[in-house]
């Protein structure tokens, strides 16, 4: 499954926490899906990250 960041992110970093691999903050201070996840784990917690999002900013892409 893909990941996207939307524009309702308030980098609060909690995704990048979760799952570093598949997030990260930009220049701008806000997150990114820098890549897709590669494994089975790495896809669990991405699918963790865009359900704990305080605003909803993860999402199917």
């Amino acid at each position: 499954m893909k990941f996207a960041v939307n524009e309702n992110c308030i980098a609060c970093g909690l995704c990048v926490s979760i799952c570093p691999e598949v997030f990260a903050l930009n220049d701008e201070g806000v997150s990114h899906a820098k890549q897709q996840p590669k494994s089975k784990d790495e896809e669990e917690r991405a699918e963790k990250a865009l359900e704990d999002c305080p605003v909803d900013a993860i999402e199917h892409a």
